[in-house]
């Protein structure tokens, strides 16, 4: 197995009323939200992000951690499980010139209204069946999409990453090391439906045989 790092260290922290979240949001906004259209990416924000727009403040300060972990280069291939709009791969392209990207997401939506230079690398697919031949990419990765599958999915998904990579890949997912975190998770939460204690999904990633760098969402 990989190793526990952080690696968007550097994402603009958020301020988040995790506590208000909680106690606005209904069942009917998290199953809106698991639809992973419009409502979600650009609706009210109960039901998700209330506008998903290209900010270079965001994923910029991130992809150098990416080029000094992995060693990327221009010859490198990089796969985005969960692109949604293509962000981070477009980031990803603007810093390491000539560099090839695809990315695959579930939304119709989102692929619909992706930035209009990622269109050509964003493909239409479910993580638990990536429509690529094996090790076709140097390195995966995926942020805060696999938990929202269920565990049986979750295991579908991690094995994918690992038949489609060539042995580099990193993922974070929603989970807590304590109570109270899993509290705030259970508050905040509207699309994963695989939530787990970091332990259980070190445990987790060792049975389905998760070989890659990971890390943890916690609002």
């Amino acid at each position: 197995m990989g190793q526990e790092i952080d690696l968007l260290i550097n994402y603009p922290k958020t301020k988040r009323d995790v506590q208000a979240r909680g106690a606005a949001k209904t069942e009917e906004d998290r199953d809106i939200a698991r639809k992973f259209g419009k409502d979600f990416f650009d609706g009210d924000r109960r039901q998700g992000y209330g506008g998903f727009f290209y900010q270079p403040r965001f994923w910029q300060p991130v992809i150098p951690s990416f080029i000094k972990h992995f060693g990327l280069t221009s010859s490198s291939s990089v796969l985005d499980v969960g692109c949604a709009k293509g962000f981070m791969l477009h980031d990803l392209t603007r810093l390491v010139p000539g560099i090839t990207v695809k990315g695959c997401d579930i939304s119709q939506y989102a692929i619909e209204n992706a930035l209009e230079d990622m269109k050509p690398h964003i493909l239409l697919a479910n993580a638990k069946d990536l429509p690529l031949d094996d090790k076709s990419f140097d390195v995966v990765i995926s942020i805060n999409t696999v938990h929202n599958l269920e565990i049986a999915e979750c295991a579908q998904a991690l094995r994918e990453i690992e038949r489609v990579s060539r042995g580099r890949s990193f993922i974070t997912v929603d989970a807590y090391h304590n109570e109270e975190e899993k509290q705030l998770m259970m508050n905040w939460n509207l699309t994963g439906r695989t939530i787990m204690h970091v332990d259980e999904w070190k445990k987790f990633f060792a049975e389905v045989g998760y070989t890659g760098d990971y890390y943890w969402f916690i609002p």
